[in-house]
């Protein structure tokens, strides 16, 4: 069906709107937004389909910068409970080990419709554990965003220095170096969209410094250089990890990315917590950009991300969720809200705003991800797009709408459209059965235990 022949669909006088002179709503043909609408005025389209948005706060959809899917399998495991990042992980990576390809499949399919219901339209989710049983992980995971109809920057992880050589991760989940760059090629050929409005794109993602050798990191940059594909890795997250640098490498953090040949405009790092000004300076200086996971950092006691300092320095800020076993939960709205609180300790209230914070969860993460057509309400833009009601007790009372889905706390979209189709209706996801995902979901997870506790 070509463009001209595909319904016109007016998204009418939203209650509130994120975004400048369409207080009448937006007209939307095919995967984009071909109007705005002016207060007052109507379409100069010839509309097809109307849907009355006038109780409804209408936002770009969120994007989530950095996630593992996987992670939604080990909520509140009672073993990781009250760590900090090493000793967590060293308590996860035991059972993660474990992890079999139907536990991935649903644990995808779970994590993306939560994110789906929070109003997040796109989601990258960093997959860095290969045991011999997941060697197509990442293949599990473009299928279910492909059966839910959810955009997807899928990073290929990877993990070469194990325990023996002095690496964080046991054994059984490394692989070689000539493992990992081979998939890595064989997956942005079957799978990477560089083309405006791609649904799938495929980046590459040593787990961390202290999970992979040096020559993997330099050749992963070499061969994203190559393909033209982008780099994302943790980096800074904790005292913990500068230390091991240290140790391993006789360098600080941005030092050795900087000696891998990372430091450039096509590397998002997530977290960026533990900088010094000069490294701010650097990273700023060469494009690098940041992915703030509030919640995590958190719940993981890791720090505060110098957000304002980076970016002005001329780092984009972007924000992502986090795994669900460093967050214990996938919801991007709630995130917003997080990262809003969490910045003003840091830098009062005044200088972090809602809208600010919108910011970061659309134009921001969209930069991260070297996307230029999604994160904004705009004509020629996709028609990614997100609504939420304010009719629970929780909103009672407030006065200024797009500020009260932050303050407030919400929690849920009511509608949510994904390159122009309908994808979340009153509040569920078109075509599923939450109910039925959750038990599939919860007896993986049960399945998993009971092959870590073997």
């Amino acid at each position: 069906m070509v463009e001209s022949d595909q319904p016109i669909i007016w998204i009418k006088n939203p209650l509130d709107v994120f975004a400048e002179n369409c207080e009448g709503g937006v007209v939307v043909q095919g995967q984009k937004i071909i109007e705005l609408v002016q207060m007052g005025q109507t379409p100069k389209a010839t509309i097809d389909e109307t849907y009355d948005a006038s109780t409804s706060v209408l936002l770009p959809g969120l994007i989530n910068t950095h996630h593992h899917f996987y992670q939604t399998l080990t909520r509140a495991y009672p073993e990781a409970l009250n760590k900090e990042l090493f000793p967590w992980l060293k308590s996860l990576y035991k059972v993660w080990a474990n992890i079999q390809p139907e536990m991935l499949s649903v644990s995808t399919e779970l994590a993306l419709s939560e994110l789906l219901l929070s109003g997040c339209t796109t989601a990258s989710d960093h997959h860095y554990l290969f045991p011999d049983q997941l060697e197509n992980a990442i293949d599990i995971q473009v299928e279910e965003a492909q059966k839910l109809g959810m955009r997807v920057v899928l990073t290929r992880g990877s993990m070469s220095l194990g325990e023996k050589d002095g690496g964080l991760p046991p054994q059984s989940v490394v692989q070689t170096k000539e493992q990992i760059l081979s998939d890595s090629e064989r997956l942005i050929k079957a799978y990477h969209d560089a083309n405006e409005g791609s649904m799938t794109q495929i980046a590459l993602a040593p787990c961390s410094p202290f999970s992979v050798t040096t020559d993997l990191m330099i050749e992963t940059a070499e061969l994203a250089e190559q393909q033209n594909v982008r780099l994302h890795t943790h980096l800074a997250e904790t005292i913990d990890e500068e230390n091991f640098c240290l140790e391993k490498f006789g360098l600080r953090t941005v030092d050795y990315l900087e000696s891998v040949g990372w430091l450039s405009g096509r590397t998002w790092l997530a977290h960026g917590i533990h900088f010094n000004q000069e490294e701010i300076k650097k990273l700023g200086e060469n494009n690098v950009g940041i992915c703030h996971c509030p919640t995590s950092n958190m719940m993981l006691a890791s720090g505060i991300c110098h957000s304002l300092e980076l970016e002005n320095a001329g780092s984009v800020i972007g924000l992502g969720v986090d795994g669900s076993a460093s967050n214990d939960g996938s919801n991007m709205i709630a995130e917003l809200r997080q990262a809003m609180y969490l910045q003003r300790l840091r830098y009062g209230a005044s200088k972090i705003t809602h809208q600010k914070t919108y910011n970061w969860a659309t134009k921001g993460s969209a930069a991260l991800l070297g996307r230029s057509d999604i994160g904004e309400i705009a004509v020629g833009k996709q028609a990614d797009l997100a609504l939420f009601k304010l009719d629970e007790l929780r909103f009672s009372g407030s006065h200024d709408s797009l500020a009260a889905l932050l303050s407030c706390g919400a929690q849920k979209a009511d509608r949510v459209m994904v390159a122009g189709k309908w994808k979340v209706v009153d509040g569920g996801i078109v075509g599923k059965d939450e109910s039925e995902l959750i038990n599939r979901h919860s007896t993986a997870a049960k399945k998993l235990r009971q092959l870590s506790d073997a």
